[in-house]
């Protein structure tokens, strides 16, 4: 049999605004599951996450609009549970889709009271105070403390815990903090977790130093289970998740979600089983569809499965107190979804205080219905303002394009015009063939998970050596050069954990399922590159500082103002600071990425040098200068006027 999924009576007829899923407390439990193409279904009840026979089963009743219900007056937490689902005259067994915790592998959801999961102290719990700007750094569980120097005792790294330890140091000892304990000092302000969800690509039960960046889902709304202490028990994955977040914000830091709403790790997932054909979008001829590069695209535009995605957003939000979502593949997803996403944020708490970005691209085309908006680099002129994209633009400007190893951008000799410059500045709000309308709508990055660190791309440009373990001072110059324009640049910052010590990966582009010593975070390397890091640390501070620069209105493009280059190689860009509590109400933002020194002649008036190529801390004490100023090869000098 076949189904018009996309004909406005399927719509009409079935879509279900009841909340889906097991309901469970000492009052009783509930099961509803949403399968309107069904003739029957099953509820099956285990004692066990995996093996053995069903202790229990029970046909569940079929309502109206698709939904199928089973009430038990019992609690009955602790079990595990799957579905046997007939359709179109096959039965096929299937976890649920809603499921809110699950056994090893996630092969069976799990019957759980979440509120005996929280840990203490939990209903207490709520992030920092919003800060003046957003500084987002990226971290994988695992790798953020699989490195034994890193002080963490073995048995919580990789783990969840691992986040929650605050005192750690470089090898158990010494003076230099590691961890969470290193991101107190750094200064960023939210942690964004590579996919915590429950995937596949990961044995829950095989060997600890298993990897993979797990943009692979499974179970939407299951932690991983390979990042708790016992993968076996549902609930031991959920708490410590909670705890994890409570002790990142407990420690002054926000925590975004990275989401993989686009495809599932498998086309015959628990959402194919329960309803074949309705969650993924097809060719014409009857085919996957495959704009994701991963062999399926799920169909945000149907209405049940954007109410989905939908949901789900919103229970990571309410259920583990997540402070901000980012959307993997963003631009095969539809702009109402995403719009819709965003008011039901902002409804449920104070408009902004839940982050949205998001990659406004795909692998491919997609098959979407015809007349879906997408939200890619165009959608986003339709697309609201306070969800963020992230900027290719300015990353391939600064530092090269990807497609090629060798490719150079401004910082290490790729040269960049005055324009282009200035809207990099602006994070390409209102500027040519950039749907962009206000930096709001801009992620400005240099590196992610995603292709080479930054480090290697500096290595693969120069053609050294990305094996080497030295860092030569020409490439940390171009490391610092392009820090300095990353954070002198108008949107949301981002960058990759490590970005700040000169992270290498051996010079490996995507290391997706790459062994965990290539992966890893080398705190080592973190306090051999101790200046590098200071840096950032510096120019993270001295932003909170700029409010020419936080500004994220339609009107911000207006305070930027690009200057004659002061020679071959080089940029000047003037920034109206007023506004705030900054005592500069001008800054001037000089780059260089000249081998040889050059002077500058300076607007009238007297300058403070707030950060130069040497040092971002200058602002702390600045000197003043007037006339002109001596700019260093391949360097940066932020200049603020009083």
């Amino acid at each position: 049999m076949t189904h018009d999924f996309d004909a406005p009576d399927f719509e009409a007829r079935y879509h279900c605004d009841t909340p889906l899923g097991c309901f469970c407390s000492s009052d009783g439990t509930e099961f509803r599951l949403w399968a309107p193409t069904a003739e029957a279904v099953t509820l099956r009840l285990y004692e066990t996450g995996t093996g053995g026979e069903p202790i229990r089963q029970v046909p569940l009743a079929r309502e109206d609009r698709g939904l199928w219900r089973y009430a038990a007056a019992e609690s009955l937490d602790g079990l595990y549970y799957d579905y046997l689902v007939t359709a179109d005259g096959e039965t096929r067994a299937t976890a649920d889709p809603y499921a809110r915790a699950c056994g090893l592998n996630g092969q069976r959801s799990m019957v759980l009271d979440l509120a005996r999961t929280d840990p203490e102290g939990w209903d207490a719990d709520k992030a920092p105070p919003l800060p003046p700007e957003t500084v987002i750094y990226e971290l994988h569980v695992k790798d953020f403390s699989w490195d034994p120097a890193s002080g963490v005792p073995e048995q919580y790294r990789g783990k969840f815990l691992a986040l929650c330890l605050e005192d750690t140091t470089l090898n158990g000892g010494g003076a230099h903090p590691t961890c969470l304990a290193y991101l107190r000092r750094l200064g960023v302000t939210h942690v964004q977790l590579m996919p915590v969800f429950d995937f596949g690509s990961v044995d829950e039960g095989g060997p600890p130093d298993q990897f993979n960046w797990g943009y692979d889902p499974v179970n939407y709304n299951v932690p991983e289970g390979s990042y708790a202490t016992d993968p076996a028990r549902g609930e031991v994955r959920v708490r410590e998740l909670k705890r994890a977040v409570q002790a990142l914000h407990k420690n002054g830091l926000r925590v975004i979600m990275d989401v993989v709403y686009n495809h599932t790790y498998s086309r015959d997932s628990w959402l194919e089983r329960t309803v074949p054909g309705y969650y993924y979008r097809q060719e014409p001829d009857g085919a996957d569809s495959n704009g994701s590069g991963c062999g399926n695209d799920l169909a945000s535009e149907r209405s049940m499965c954007g109410q989905y995605i939908l949901d789900s957003v919103l229970y990571w939000a309410e259920e583990y107190h997540i402070d901000g979502f980012r959307f993997d593949l963003m631009g095969l997803l539809d702009v109402p979804l995403m719009d819709r996403i965003r008011r039901e944020l902002d409804r449920r708490w104070d408009p902004g205080e839940k982050l949205m970005l998001g990659e406004p691209w795909s692998a491919g085309d997609t098959a979407a219905r015809p007349g879906t908006v997408l939200a890619d680099k165009e959608g986003l002129a339709q697309m609201d303002q306070h969800i963020a994209a992230f900027c290719d633009n300015t990353r391939d400007a600064i530092k090269g394009g990807l497609w090629h190893a060798n490719d150079r951008g401004f910082v290490n000799g790729g040269g960049l015009d005055g324009d282009q410059m200035a809207c990099c500045v602006m994070g390409w709000a209102g500027c040519p063939d950039a749907a962009v309308r206000a930096p709001s709508q801009t992620v400005s990055y240099l590196s992610c998970h995603d292709d080479w660190t930054l480090w290697d791309k500096l290595v693969h440009a120069a053609g050294a050596d990305p094996l080497s373990p030295a860092c030569p001072p020409a490439l940390l110059r171009q490391n610092r050069l392009a820090a300095a324009m990353l954070f002198t640049c108008q949107g949301t910052l981002f960058f990759l954990s490590g970005e700040e010590f000169a992270r290498t990966k051996l010079g490996m582009k995507n290391t997706y399922n790459a062994p965990l010593s290539v992966n890893r975070l080398d705190w080592t390397r973190a306090w051999e590159n101790q200046a590098l890091v200071d840096y950032y640390r510096g120019l993270i501070a001295l932003r909170m500082r700029l409010p020419g620069l936080r500004d994220k209105t339609s009107h911000a493009a207006e305070r930027v103002a690009p200057l004659p280059a002061p020679a071959e190689d080089s940029a000047a860009i003037l920034v109206d600071n007023a506004g705030g509590e900054s005592p500069w109400r001008r800054l001037l933002l000089l780059y260089s990425a000249q081998a040889d020194s050059i002077s500058v002649l300076l607007p009238p008036g007297q300058w403070d040098v707030l950060a130069d190529g040497g040092s971002s801390f200058l602002w702390q004490d600045p000197r003043p200068i007037e006339g002109t100023a001596k700019l260093a090869p391949v360097s940066a000098l932020i200049l603020g006027q009083r």
